[in-house]
């Protein structure tokens, strides 16, 4: 039989579940998940291989207005994630605290609503946490605004958190498949190294521990990363990162007192690290302040936050 291949671009406003949506999909955590806004800064791919068919879904940063080239970046990252694609995914929240109705559309979902028609993508709208509604009545309610304004492929209700209609979703992807060999081997996950999936562990602890605003001025760099047998030989794995924040006054805060938060964090993050490597991990960390860099376009490349190109 032909190999097959389809490409999707999950897309929506910030905080409405489209990284946990991939990492449901790929019953492997692959993107880091918050509460916070704006967790997801780049594009992630997501690969799930069955049969002939290979998935590729590029996860992007939530639509927003920027306010410094990180957030320019960020948008960038949307823009290319769209480019290339066979179907885009809307994901919308049908939580309790979003109320919808047709002059109450989030601005952020016109716009890429906009984009599928100027481009001519195909989309299949994703209604999230319908495990929140307590009326499901509310779903028939968006399923007709949200039709109207365009013409869906497919409209499809789910909940990220526990899987219901997840099966369905990737069912409704795969009508666009097309042949093609596959683009990554066929037992990979995800287009992300090692290095980045634990600077990104780290980073969802520091979201999961620090007040709200602070996490936005965080990046995390690996500067050390490596296997070594101990005395007993057994495989640990040596991990040394920075924690760059752009106050003095947010060092402190991460420290914690006493180094209490420093600490849980880095506790947090090494549990992770060892479920995802499945050894023994040493995790040092340290504080850097540098002032301004989510404006400092050569530091935002350094940390690999810039778009790639191709």
């Amino acid at each position: 039989m032909a190999q097959k291949a389809v490409f999707a671009a999950i897309v929506g406003r910030s905080n409405v579940g489209k990284s946990s949506l991939l990492n449901k999909i790929l019953k492997q955590k692959v993107a880091i998940v918050s509460s916070k806004p704006q967790t997801t800064r780049t594009r992630i791919m997501g690969i799930l291989t069955r049969g002939e068919t290979q998935f590729v879904f590029i996860d992007t940063p939530g639509l927003h207005k920027p306010k410094n080239a990180l957030g320019e970046s960020m948008m960038k990252a949307v823009k290319e994630g769209m480019t290339d694609i066979d179907v885009a995914v809307l994901v919308i929240d049908a939580a309790p605290h979003f109320t919808v109705d047709e002059n109450n559309i989030p601005s952020a979902e016109t716009e890429l609503i906009e984009r599928f028609k100027t481009a001519g993508i195909p989309a299949i709208l994703v209604i999230n946490k319908i495990d929140l509604l307590k009326d499901k009545e509310e779903i028939l309610k968006i399923i007709n605004i949200y039709s109207k304004m365009y013409d869906f492929d497919a409209v499809v209700p789910l909940s990220a958190k526990n899987g219901s209609g997840v099966d369905i979703l990737v069912a409704e992807i795969e009508k666009h498949e097309k042949e093609s060999p596959h683009f990554f081997p066929d037992d990979e996950t995800t287009d992300q190294s090692e290095k980045v999936m634990v600077a990104e562990i780290i980073r969802e602890k520091l979201l999961r521990c620090l007040s709200k605003e602070i996490p936005h001025g965080i990046a995390v760099d690996i500067e050390k990363f490596y296997e070594r047998d101990t005395g007993k030989g057994e495989p640990i794995l040596e991990v040394e990162a920075v924690i760059y924040c752009e106050k003095s006054s947010h060092k402190g805060i991460i420290i914690g007192k006493g180094g209490a938060t420093l600490k849980k964090i880095g506790s947090h993050a090494r549990e992770d690290i060892e479920k995802f490597f499945g050894i023994r991990a040493d995790l040092k960390l340290w504080i850097k302040v540098k002032e301004g860099w989510r404006n400092n376009r050569g530091m935002i490349h350094t940390f690999g936050l810039d778009v790639k190109e191709g």
